[in-house]
C-alpha cells in the first residue's frame, strides 16, 4: 500500500516521511486514531516506504534507519531511491519489495493482531490467522476490531486477544536476522487487547536489534499498557474530514453524490462507518426514531415492546446505524439550539432537530448521548439485543420525562 492509496492524512505522511528521512525516527511509533481514520493503512504504506529497495546509481544503500539528526543544511538521501539526492514522496510500488509489502508477505514486516481460541486448550498466535489477516487487510483496511473478530471466530462472544505466546513469538521473529530489506519491522493492531503479558516485550521494545521498527496501532492509549506506551513515539492520527470522506465514497465506492454528501456529514471523519452507512443507505432511520420517540412519550408500553422486537430483529451492524444517526440528530439539535443553525443537517433532518429541542434540553441530550455511546459499546459486545433496548427505552423515558410537552408527528 502506498501513501497515495491513502484517504486524506497529507500531515501525518509528511510527518512520517520527514522523521525517516532525517533519522528522527524512535524505535517504536505509537499510532493513535480513533476507529475509521486510516491508522492501519498509514503504518502498512509507512512499512512499504521503509522496504522500498531501487537503488541509487552508485548502489549505496542510505543512512541508517535510527541515527542522530542530520544538519538542518544537509540533502537528505532517502534509502535506495533512484539518483540518492531527493527523498522520494512515495514508495515505487513496483520493486520487489513493493510487491511483497502491498501482498503483506514481505518477509521482513511482521505483523500482530488478537487472536482467538477455536479449540479447548490451544495457544494461537498471529502467524496461525495470517491468511485470514491478509484477506481482512485487502477487502476492510479501514475496519475494526470488531470485523475482524466476526471475521475469524469459530463460536459467539468470541473475544480478541493478543497473548502470551504471540508476545514470545514477537520476540523469536525480531532476534532472526532480516531476510530483505535492512530493516525489520512489526506492525502490531491493537495492543489494547494484550494484558500484562505485553510486559514481555519491554526489553525488546527498549532494546532493539539494529534497524527494527515497532509500529503499535490503538484506537485508546489508556488502555494500552503504560509501561509500553512510555517507550513509544506518538503519532496522532486525526479523525478524516468530511470532504475527505465524501470524495473517496464518490471515488473509489462509486457512491451517488448526494448519498455520498450525506453520509459522509453523519460519519464523525470515520469512513469504516460511512461504508456501513451506505449500505444501508435507503433505510428509513428518521422513521424508526419517530416511531421509538412516541412509543416513549405518547403510546406506552405496548408501542413500546413492539418497537423493540422490531429493532433486536436486526442485526448488530444496523442497530448501531440507528444509534449513531440518532446521536447525529441530537448534534445537529445542539448546534441549532446554540448556533441557530445546523450545518451537518440533511434534507427534513432540521425540522427534526428543531422537534428534539422541544422535547430535551441540552444537559438531556447530552445525557441521552451518552446513553447511546454506552449502548454502542455493548452491542459491540454482543449485548442481548432486546433486554439493550428495553433498558434503553426506559433511561431515555426517564431522562425526558420533565419535559413531554411536544409529541412526535
Amino acid at each position: 500500500m502506498k501513501f497515495e492509496d491513502i484517504i486524506g492524512q497529507s500531515e501525518v505522511k509528511e510527518q512520517l516521511k520527514e522523521l525517516f528521512n532525517h533519522n528522527r525516527l524512535s524505535h517504536a511509533l505509537l499510532f493513535l486514531g480513533k476507529e475509521g481514520n486510516g491508522a492501519l493503512p498509514l503504518a502498512l504504506a509507512f512499512a512499504q516506504y521503509i522496504v522500498c529497495t531501487p537503488k541509487p546509481p552508485e548502489g549505496g544503500l542510505g543512512p541508517s534507519l535510527f541515527g542522530e539528526p542530520e544538519p538542518a543544511t544537509s540533502n537528505p538521501v532517502r534509502p535506495g531511491h533512484p539518483g540518492g539526492q531527493q527523498p522520494a514522496a512515495d514508495s515505487c510500488g513496483t520493486c520487489p519489495a513493493c510487491i511483497k509489502a502491498q501482498q503483506l508477505i514481505h518477509p521482513d514486516i511482521h505483523f500482530s493482531y488478537p487472536t482467538v481460541t477455536k479449540k479447548a486448550g490451544e495457544k494461537p498466535i498471529a502467524t496461525d490467522f495470517i491468511v485470514e489477516w491478509r484477506e481482512f487487510v485487502k477487502l476492510n483496511p479501514y475496519g475494526n476490531l470488531f470485523d475482524w473478530i466476526e471475521m475469524i471466530k469459530a463460536k459467539e462472544n468470541s473475544q480478541g486477544k493478543i497473548t502470551a505466546e504471540e508476545c514470545n513469538d514477537i520476540i523469536r521473529k525480531l532476534s532472526l536476522k532480516s531476510f530483505e530489506s535492512e530493516y525489520k519491522i512489526l506492525i502490531m493492531w491493537m495492543p489494547e487487547e494484550m494484558d500484562k503479558e505485553g510486559n514481555k516485550l519491554l526489553k525488546i521494545i527498549e532494546e532493539p536489534p539494529p534497524n527494527t521498527l515497532f509500529i503499535l496501532i490503538t484506537e485508546n492509549e489508556e488502555l494500552v499498557l503504560p509501561t509500553i506506551v512510555s517507550r513509544c513515539q506518538l503519532i496522532k492520527i486525526p479523525a478524516l474530514e468530511t470532504k475527505e470522506i465524501e470524495e473517496a465514497l464518490i471515488s473509489r465506492n462509486k457512491t451517488e453524490v448526494t448519498i455520498a454528501r450525506q453520509v459522509a456529514r453523519v460519519s464523525e471523519g470515520n469512513y469504516r462507518e460511512a461504508l456501513q452507512l451506505v449500505q444501508h443507505a435507503e433505510e428509513d432511520w428518521q422513521a424508526l426514531l419517530r416511531e421509538w420517540l412516541n412509543a416513549i412519550l405518547k403510546t406506552g408500553p405496548v408501542a413500546q415492546t413492539k418497537w423493540v422486537e422490531e429493532i433486536s430483529r436486526m442485526g448488530r451492524e444496523k442497530q448501531k446505524q440507528f444509534l449513531r444517526y440518532f446521536n447525529h440528530l441530537l448534534e445537529q439539535a445542539i448546534h441549532l439550539r446554540t448556533t441557530g443553525d445546523a450545518p451537518g443537517a440533511f434534507g427534513t433532518e432540521k425540522d427534526f432537530a428543531e422537534r428534539l429541542n422541544k422535547i430535551a434540553g441540552i444537559e438531556q441530550q447530552q445525557a441521552i448521548i451518552e446513553e447511546l455511546d454506552r449502548a454502542s459499546y455493548y452491542i459491540e459486545r454482543n449485548a442481548h439485543g432486546k433486554m439493550l433496548f428495553h433498558a434503553l427505552t426506559i433511561k431515555l423515558y426517564h431522562i425526558i420525562q420533565d419535559k413531554i410537552v411536544f409529541l412526535m408527528e
